[in-house]
């Protein structure tokens, strides 16, 4: 989520940023909710100039509701640069240690948190503080007690916040959902899923201190998700293994793979696995008694959507479906900044609101016991 953290940096030296805003945090003001109407659009300061941001703020671009007046980062010509990109004024860019002034910026309504995991708790915390509505990037946070803790800080605050479950918002995967809820499947019996990929040495995503664990918090979590937005349910048992094959370096803190089953109140099954050692498909397949879903990837674009079912008994013809939504990178991201500017023009609640992202982490918790390994 952010290319530009430094290695070497350690999480005592990344919560002296925190420490060194404390003076603005101790009388949080309470931001007014946004008015709508007008065509008003909502402003968005980006905290984290990394990979993900830039998918964001081209979607912010590319739509007509919203746009990016702030930034936050370690690095002021890297800011700069992409300052002028956007017309952020240079009075709108912040550091880290100074971002707690952003309180005072009439022209910011919310950020959007693409830091490292670990420190997703913080600047959500700080933004709300700050009198900002609050997108943070998945997962969550690194803990359930985070979680909570963000949760209860944008409420203290009256902001509104959302973690960015972009699938949430993309056609393909509302149109899985809603094929499974009309009953063309019939009764549901079991969902298989899989995401991962081989990651590059010096990641910081592969380790306990920014990342927080494994590849499923990084990419094991859309499998989890995944599994909880077709069923409607949430999990209610787990069995879990990880392991680590390759001692090469990557994985001294983390673990490389891990494999885990839920089962739902509705006795549907789930089996799904998540690694960091190797150039996984990415894909869910959904088993019901009249027939098969399956979405192939998780990504940014290509979603692709193919299933087989009968509308009748045994022998009917099926009827079969392949489709790929066309739409490119980064619409996702602009569909995901519309929702929110919509939930704070309108006074609504996001679809994905930090409930959503707590539900994850508590099921991660559960997964990383079941595996034996110490979660938070």
């Amino acid at each position: 989520m952010i290319g530009e953290v430094l290695m070497g940096l350690t999480r005592r030296e990344f919560s002296k940023l925190g420490a060194l805003g404390l003076a603005a945090q101790m009388l949080p003001e309470v931001k007014a909710e946004a008015q709508g109407g007008g065509g008003r659009k909502v402003r968005y300061c980006v905290i984290g100039l990394g990979r993900i941001a830039d998918h964001f703020m081209r979607g912010v671009q590319q739509g007509s509701t919203s746009q990016i007046t702030g930034l936050v980062s370690g690095h002021r010509d890297k800011a700069e640069r992409i300052a002028a990109q956007y017309g952020v004024p240079a009075s709108s860019i912040y550091s880290y240690e100074d971002m707690d002034r952003m309180r005072e910026n009439k022209a910011i309504d919310a950020v959007y948190v693409a830091l490292p995991n670990s420190m997703h708790a913080e600047y959500t915390i700080r933004s709300a503080k700050a009198g900002k509505h609050v997108i943070c990037e998945k997962p969550m946070c690194v803990s359930v007690s985070e979680a909570e803790a963000m949760i209860a800080a944008c409420k203290a605050a009256n902001v509104k916040l959302m973690i960015a479950y972009r699938l949430h918002y993309e056609p393909t995967t509302l149109k899985a959902i809603k094929m499974i809820r009309d009953g063309v499947l019939g009764k549901v019996q079991a969902i298989d899923s899989a995401n991962g990929f081989n990651i590059a040495p010096g990641e910081w995503r592969a380790t306990k201190k920014l990342g927080g664990g494994g590849p499923l918090m990084d990419v094991g979590i859309y499998s989890l998700n995944a599994a909880r937005y077709l069923t409607g349910e949430e999990p209610e048992k787990f069995t879990a293994v990880a392991s680590t094959i390759d001692h090469d370096g990557r994985f001294d803190t983390v673990e490389e793979n891990t494999a885990w089953t839920m089962r739902f109140p509705s006795g549907i099954l789930a089996s799904c696995v998540t690694t960091y050692g190797a150039s996984m498909q990415s894909y869910y397949k959904v088993f019901g008694s009249k027939g098969w879903l399956e979405v192939g990837s998780f990504g940014y674009q290509g979603i692709r959507l193919r299933a087989s079912y009968t509308a009748g008994g045994r022998g009917t013809p099926a009827t079969n479906v392949d489709e790929t939504n066309p739409e490119l990178d980064p619409k996702q991201f602009e569909r995901q900044a519309d929702h929110f500017t919509e939930c704070i023009l309108e006074n609504k609640t996001p679809k994905t609101p930090g409930e959503e992202g707590l539900r994850d982490m508590q099921h991660i918790q559960s997964i990383y016991k079941a595996a034996g390994i110490s979660f938070g």
